[in-house]
């Protein structure tokens, strides 16, 4: 007897799902999909993108900060690494839904305000946020909320650099806001960050993916929590 394409199709999905691995976490049981591989990939390799054009902008900055073609090629090398570090904002796993649209709601505010800034200055970017440091406290929020990215690596995974990343970052910016760091530390401290962001971005890559989605029990268990909130707060 030949099985129709449906059945076919049904014992498929029957095998995929019994091949799954299932782990135990604090609240029961749970298997890791293709989708959820997925978007780890999706997560690592657009924080890769968000850290090389950040690398490759610092060292336009460095070496040739007076060349017209490097300030011009900041806007561009900006606008990838904030689309990328989008991107990664939405693929993260992060238990505590609140701290996640946070993070996303401070990247969200930080492009508005580069937008803002890029069509009201007749400068490029990057000479407008370093001829008015005041607008930091706009596409600040872009930083803030890469620095929220760093600080979950340093909590979960114990990495060395993200520990260095999450103070460097908000040192640096509010440095550069209060005019009280000299040029030549503010130079070597994009140049460090530069250098760990794309160390982080690159030792990513080679993590166990299980690792970055960490105890789906766990979300599992904050929905409910949540639905069960609401569903109270309606009665």
């Amino acid at each position: 007897m030949i099985a129709s394409p449906q059945q076919s199709d049904s014992v498929n999905t029957q095998d995929a799902t019994a091949s799954l691995k299932v782990y135990q976490g604090q609240f029961g049981e749970f298997t890791i999909t293709k989708s959820d591989r997925t978007g780890v990939v999706v997560y690592r390799s657009s924080l890769l993108v968000a850290a090389l054009s950040f690398a490759i902008g610092s060292w336009l900055v460095l070496s040739g900060g007076s060349n017209p073609i490097a300030i011009r090629l900041l806007t561009p090398l900006y606008t990838i690494f904030s689309i990328a570090l989008g991107v990664s904002l939405v693929t993260i796993h992060i238990y505590l839904a609140p701290l996640h649209r946070l993070l996303q709601v401070f990247w969200g505010i930080g492009g508005i305000a580069a937008i803002v800034l890029a069509f009201q200055s007749s400068e490029p970017l990057a000479l407008s946020v370093y001829h008015q440091p005041m607008m930091i406290f706009g596409i600040g929020f872009t930083f803030a909320a890469l620095t929220g990215i760093y600080f979950k690596e340093a909590f979960c995974f114990n990495r060395f650099e993200t520990k260095f990343l999450t103070p460097l970052v908000p040192i640096l910016l509010v440095g550069q806001l209060s005019g009280i760091l000299p040029i030549v530390w503010e130079q070597v401290l994009l140049g460090i960050w530069a250098v760990l962001f794309t160390v982080f971005a690159l030792r990513k890559l080679v993590q166990a993916i299980p690792d970055d989605i960490g105890d789906k029990s766990v979300f599992t268990y904050l929905k409910e929590q949540r639905a069960a909130r609401l569903k109270g707060n309606g009665q």
